[in-house]
């Protein structure tokens, strides 16, 4: 599929294997999740060549090895689908994990994705020289490769590092800690002590999940949050959302969301949840705080089977102390701390990303940087958001691709004249 030829390493001592230059003939996408799928799929269907480089040994590693197993998508499947192929009509409206993933693997097929797995970006470079990126990237037997490509596609995603935070005496607990990310089920959980921090979607699933096995969680609420139905008389509250949108000013659907909420669920402050003085979507679209959609927690809440708590002060061997003086005996704790970007990490560029990994340049603009640079899966809009990027990313190099080499869009661009390698 793949026509390589080794380039010869600087030091003529070294072996020959261990260092390789690469030119790429098409953009170079960073990461296989359903962001680098997508711009992939959408480059294919443009006529355009890619390389695809993933650190993990397969795609959408977050949601294979990182993801709980009762997890389902909480939008509806049509706000969740990549470019040019919707799921299949058999799956329910929200698909759960193991089907997303089903869904994801037959898209990689369908589009002829092949990425190259367990290579780990290390740094990417332009080259104001030749006008040229160079990527870095090293695989898992350790070996060095540098590829050089005219288009660079960053799409590691807002969910690239689970997020630990610092807290004193954390390290000298005596239970078992965990991420969220590593935690499967409440299996095994039974008889013990739970602490999860963190209130968010996945804070409130995994309490919930810990209160369906029989464990008796608590659950960290240190900040303001919204809690929002999934659905309202049979409809997804998202949907109705931007159908709403379409008509109305955003803080006047914000009021009418809240109200909604109020009258299925009441007021939820003496349960221990505090709205933020900020709308649910302004303080998504603002700050990428997305409300929780409820699947049962808060009723869990209500009738005392998930216990909510201030913030921490600090662990101790055997416990942890909260900020009342209320002291909590404890066998374990959840991190649902949530994730972060990585693409600081790697990319050394200061123009188009802030230090916190994300775009500088608001929506709807944040997908196209300077020299080549683009973004697939930062727009702060989910699985929708990252098809939009993804979209807009094909055809905007698409229509470089075709002036430049005076070739038709084509649906079956061959993957073996993507990449091109040569000796010194």
């Amino acid at each position: 599929m793949e026509h390589l030829f080794k380039t010869s390493d600087h030091d003529t001592n070294a072996d020959s294997t261990s260092c390789r230059c690469i030119w790429v003939n098409g953009p170079v996408i960073v990461g296989a999740g359903p962001s680098g799928l997508a711009v992939a799929a959408c480059l294919r269907q443009q006529g355009v060549p890619f390389l695809v480089l993933e650190r993990a040994p397969c795609i959408a590693s977050l949601w294979q090895n990182r993801t709980y197993d009762r997890l389902k998508l909480h939008l509806p499947k049509q706000f969740c689908q990549l470019p040019n192929m919707p799921f299949p009509q058999h799956f329910p409206e929200y698909p759960t994990r193991k089907q997303f993933i089903q869904y994801l693997e037959s898209y990689a097929q369908i589009f002829e994705i092949s990425p190259r797995f367990n290579e780990s970006v290390v740094s990417a470079k332009y080259d104001e020289t030749c006008g040229l990126w160079r990527v870095k990237a090293c695989s898992s037997a350790g070996n060095g490769v540098e590829y050089i490509c005219r288009w660079l596609v960053a799409a590691t995603g807002e969910n690239a590092e689970c997020v630990v935070p610092e807290i004193d005496g954390l390290a000298g607990f005596g239970g078992q800690v965990k991420h969220a990310c590593e935690y499967k089920s409440g299996r095994g959980f039974e008889g013990k002590r739970v602490l999860v921090v963190g209130c968010g979607n996945s804070g409130m699933e995994v309490s919930l999940d810990l209160c369906n096995h029989g464990v008796f969680p608590s659950m960290v609420v240190r900040s303001s949050v919204h809690v929002l139905p999934r659905e309202l008389n049979g409809r997804s509250t998202f949907e109705l959302a931007c159908r709403m949108l379409k008509w109305l000013p955003l803080w006047l659907v914000d009021k009418i969301l809240l109200i909604m909420a109020w009258i299925v669920f009441g007021s939820v402050e003496k349960y221990g949840l505090r709205r933020p003085s900020t709308g649910p979507l302004e303080l998504k679209y603002k700050a990428g705080k997305t409300p929780v959609l409820d699947i049962g927690a808060l009723a869990k809440i209500k009738a005392g089977g998930i216990n909510v708590v201030p913030g921490i002060k600090k662990f101790s061997r055997h416990g942890v102390e909260l900020v009342n003086g209320e002291c909590l005996s404890l066998d374990a704790v959840i991190l649902a701390t949530g994730y972060r970007s990585n693409v600081p990490s790697w990319l050394h560029e200061s123009d188009f990303f802030c230090k916190n990994g994300f775009p500088k340049t608001a929506q709807p603009n944040c997908w196209k940087g300077q020299s080549g640079l683009y973004a697939v899966g930062f727009s702060r809009k989910g699985l929708a958001g990252a098809s939009m990027d993804a979209t807009k990313v094909a055809q905007d190099i698409g229509e470089v691709w075709r002036k430049e080499t005076r070739r038709s869009c084509k649906t079956t661009a061959a993957l073996g004249r993507c990449i091109s390698q040569f000796r010194r």
